[in-house]
């Protein structure tokens, strides 16, 4: 009785082992995969960084600037350069940033398969995280752009996004910007909405529901099940 009992605690025990050592392996498993989506868009971030704009050093005097009367003079806004992006994956369409956040990624766009980067890199791998992309119903000359990104635990992603909640978040962090091929456009976030995918409201964002101004809207989920929080934010002419 006692060798059954004793070998029926060592097969617990055993088992427990197992069970430990493969949770283990699992949560090393899925952080080593974090940590490696982390630097493959940490390297395409560093890829179109923008270019630094100091004047060289020289001991002669810069020489003054002449305009011609009434003629306003403005410096131009150093651009990254998406080239590289567009070379290596023609679905990319263009980077999203929102300075002093970690929303810095390129911005993926397939209509005839929608949610194809939802769970896939850049470079056409599985991605838990996937890589922001823009809604089918529109296209970088859409008024309007609706953009998707998962709401990542760890904050990458549009993790990030439900600090808008905060007012003082959102006062701090009120520009997004989006680059492509036709340049660069500021928006300066004008509402934060919490719905679901219920809503027709929700359905209609892409149309002309903002057909007075062209806005950005950043969507992700919140809340669980089909809740969304929305960042919507206009463009600044």
């Amino acid at each position: 009785m006692r060798s059954k009992r004793k070998i029926s605690l060592l097969l617990a025990a055993s088992l427990l082992a197992a069970v430990t050592v493969l949770s283990g392996w699992m949560i090393y498993d899925e952080l080593s995969s974090r940590q490696k989506e982390k630097e493959d868009f940490d390297a395409l971030a560093e890829l179109v960084e923008m270019p630094v704009t100091n004047p060289p050093i020289t001991s002669e005097p810069p020489p003054a600037e002449t305009a011609e009367p009434g003629e306003a003079t403005e410096p131009e806004e150093p651009l990254r350069d998406l080239s590289p992006l567009f070379e290596q994956n023609s679905e990319c369409i263009g980077w999203l940033c929102i300075p002093n956040t970690a929303v810095n990624y390129p911005v993926m766009h397939t209509p005839r398969n929608p949610q194809k980067y939802l769970r896939m890199n850049f470079y056409g791998e599985y991605s838990q995280s996937g890589v922001p992309f823009l809604d089918y119903r529109c296209s970088v000359d859409s008024g309007n752009l609706l953009i998707y990104g998962h709401n990542m635990k760890n904050g990458t992603m549009f993790g990030e996004l439900k600090n808008y909640t905060d007012p003082a978040f959102c006062a701090d962090h009120p520009i997004i910007e989006f680059q492509t091929a036709d340049g660069l456009l500021h928006y300066t976030v004008s509402k934060v909405k919490i719905t679901d995918t219920s809503d027709k409201w929700y359905e209609d964002i892409s149309g002309e529901l903002f057909e007075e101004n062209r806005c950005l809207v950043l969507s992700t989920c919140y809340g669980g099940g089909n809740g969304r929080l929305l960042i919507i934010a206009t463009e600044i002419q």
